[in-house]
């Protein structure tokens, strides 16, 4: 088997739009110039919004997502954080906060800007979580927003959840990944429950028409692989 043209880079850092933006192992991206965190589909609350139905599952991913979060924000120490929508499993979850969690965003907030996007599960959010609530926005030159467009924008999206997945020596690999062309970005979901989709699935053909890099979160490094090296599920 032909060995897969993989690029490792410890350092995390790649092109888009002319501009830096530093990968980090957690999911969340940083943009240096502007002193930005972005992070995609938290989905804060699932697990409660789960058991509300019937379906139990281990009451800790808030925790563990808020785990991951505080440690990208000590990591960059940005002047702001913008999480580009679905936040929030559902509208109820900010009301399902344990008070554990509260204090964790509350500290995580504290002496920086904090800007929610909105998205499809969490198309309003109350006051109570701090920071500032908006459908979209631009930052430089790039929109912000949950759901991806394509088209002739710079955006940076999140809501398709990208996961990657290759096959070497006989063996598959199936990671989260940020999906971008060079111009336009999809982040992978950060959110401990969140699940994802193949980049191979027909949602990112519009986005991308003329083909993507994924780079797959692995437990030490980021590794960028072309879309023709990728494998359905």
């Amino acid at each position: 088997m032909t060995a897969l043209p993989i690029i490792r880079h410890t350092g995390s850092e790649i092109g888009l739009h002319g501009r830096a933006a530093i990968l980090d192992l957690t999911g969340a991206m940083y943009l240096p110039e502007d002193g930005v965190l972005l992070v995609a589909d938290l989905h804060f609350e699932k697990g409660s919004s789960f058991a509300v139905r019937g379906m139990m599952l281990p009451p800790y991913d808030t925790r563990e997502t808020l785990k991951a979060l505080t440690r990208a924000v000590a990591r960059f120490n940005p002047r702001a954080v913008i999480a580009l929508g679905d936040s929030f499993h559902d509208i109820g979850g900010p009301e399902r906060l344990g008070d554990e969690e509260r204090a964790t965003l509350a500290r995580v907030q504290h002496g920086r800007d904090w800007i929610w996007v909105t998205g499809n599960h969490d198309h309003t959010l109350p006051d109570s979580i701090g920071g500032e609530v908006v459908e979209e926005m631009m930052l430089g030159p790039f929109t912000l927003r949950h759901e991806p467009r394509g088209g002739a924008d710079a955006e940076i999206a999140g809501h398709l959840h990208p996961v990657g997945k290759v096959v070497m020596r006989g063996r598959a690999t199936r990671r989260r990944c940020f999906v971008t062309d060079g111009a336009r970005c999809i982040m992978p979901a950060l959110g401990a429950y969140a699940g994802g989709l193949n980049v191979c699935d027909t949602a990112f053909q519009p986005v991308f028409p003329n083909g993507f890099t994924a780079h797959l979160i692995g437990t030490e490094r980021i590794f960028a692989i072309a879309r023709a090296m990728l494998c359905g599920d």
